[in-house]
């Protein structure tokens, strides 16, 4: 008797042959016959073609592409340079306001990674060198030092009088400065210098976006508190310029002189709830604070300290930047995550704005198909550089300033509240021009 195994393995031999057998033997032979002739008929073209001499190539034929010799696979090098003049800074009240050590530089090297993506293409290859300049070291040393080494394209941290300094230098050179931090808006004015672009916004531009959502929102008199350092008064005549241009009122300016000691301290708390109230009790009835401090010497410790209840806004609370951490739209989600992988923390607006610079210097070099200075200069400068900047819209250079033209971002410590310009603020030829400095207006005369 059959075992239940091999009784089934006798029936996929039957199914097997039952089915071979339905093959109508016409058929069968068919197929062997064609498949005989396919062979031979490769057989025989192999065989020609190994005996047949080459034919000489005639003038009037096309020619044959050649493999790419080595010198035509060679990448092109885009050396990009990174100087950061060190700056002694007060601590700041937050903890979370603590400046990181690649503050700006994480950024270039983020959009370094963007560029080189690009440049396998386009066999070019970007490289970043970073020149640290100590508190009060040779910053026109260090510059003279990448531009001998062959960098064309340098972006600057520095402050207004060094970013000056550094551009008289090379004036006359192949040679663009980004600047990346500097906020005056002199250096976009009265100033300006031809080799200089700046991708951080002036406080015009700032002061602008803010004062646009303030009067979006109906908060038209505003009790501005100010400090006495030469910052804080640029940023006063920013609101005072933006006031006038937008609608706002100023219902009285208030100057805050004293400096608590010791403001970390347990009774440092208790001092500033109990200051802070007093200093703003018996103002005009006002919408909004806002307060002109760039320093942090005070600002900080207003929100929901104030006597009246009112929203803070300016240089604390809300406030207007190129850059925040939480602002996911129009792609920007990708963005944080990339910067977050790279350097293990958020990204702020110098980190945006040397980011932006470097990616210019790749979109310029990339439709320029080269490195050579004049064409990726012209390029970069040009208004169809169209650069995406995940604001919703592509960003371009002024060539009446050099001032790099962008949404501006308004928002409180968590998230983004708005964007300006705000709907309603109207342009001839773009909306974003209604922020900072506009053609007709400039006193730039470059240098």
């Amino acid at each position: 008797m059959q075992s239940r195994k091999a009784k089934a393995s006798s029936l996929l031999a039957h199914f097997g042959r039952e089915r071979m057998g339905r093959i109508p033997a016409a058929r069968f032979l068919l197929s062997a016959t064609w498949i005989c002739v396919c062979v031979l008929a490769a057989t025989a073209l192999k065989a020609a073609d190994q005996a047949a001499p080459a034919a000489p190539a005639s003038a009037n034929s096309p020619s044959v592409p050649s493999a790419p010799t080595a010198s035509a696979a060679e990448m092109t090098k885009v050396p990009v340079g990174y100087l950061k003049q060190e700056v002694k800074r007060p601590i700041p009240l937050s903890r979370l306001h603590v400046e990181p050590a690649d503050y700006g530089v994480a950024g270039a090297e983020m959009a370094l990674k963007d560029n080189n993506t690009t440049g396998r293409f386009t066999k070019q290859e970007f490289t970043l060198d970073v020149e640290r300049v100590a508190v009060g070291g040779d910053a026109v040393a260090a510059l003279q030092k990448l531009v001998d080494s062959g960098h064309h394209f340098i972006l600057v941290d520095a402050p207004a009088e060094t970013l000056l300094a550094l551009s008289d230098s090379v004036k006359g050179k192949d040679v663009l400065l980004f600047n990346v931090r500097a906020e005056d808006e002199e250096l976009r004015q009265e100033e300006c210098r031809a080799n200089i672009l700046h991708t951080a916004p002036d406080r015009y531009m700032l002061a602008d976006a803010l004062a646009q959502y303030l009067v979006w929102k109906k908060w038209q008199r505003w009790f501005v508190v100010k400090g006495v350092f030469p910052e804080d008064l640029a940023y006063l005549e920013a609101i005072r310029r933006a006031a006038k241009r937008f609608g706002g009122t100023i219902v009285e300016e208030r100057e805050y002189k004293e400096t608590p000691g010791a403001r970390r301290s347990d009774t440092g708390q208790q001092q500033i709830q109990q200051q802070m109230p007093i200093f703003t009790q018996g103002a005009p009835s006002y919408d909004v604070l806002v307060v002109a401090d760039e320093k942090e010497v005070f600002g900080p410790y207003l929100p929901f300290r104030t006597w009246d209840p009112r929203p803070v806004a300016g240089t604390a609370g809300l406030v207007a930047m190129s850059w925040h951490p939480a602002h996911e739209q129009w792609g920007a989600t990708q963005m944080q995550n990339r910067f977050q992988r790279l350097a293990n923390r958020f990204m702020w607006p110098v980190d945006y704005q040397a980011w932006i610079a470097v990616r210019a210097i790749g979109e310029g070099t990339t439709r320029a198909r080269t490195a050579d200075f004049a064409p990726v200069n012209a390029l970069i400068r040009g208004q169809d550089l169209n650069l995406a900047a995940f604001k919703g819209q592509k960003v371009t250079f002024r060539p009446w300033d050099g001032q790099l033209r962008q949404p501006i971002i308004v928002a409180g410590p968590d998230l983004p509240v708005s964007i300006s310009p705000q709907e309603g603020f109207l342009h001839e030829e773009a909306e974003v021009d209604t922020l900072g400095v506009d053609q007709p207006e400039t006193k730039c005369k470059f240098k």
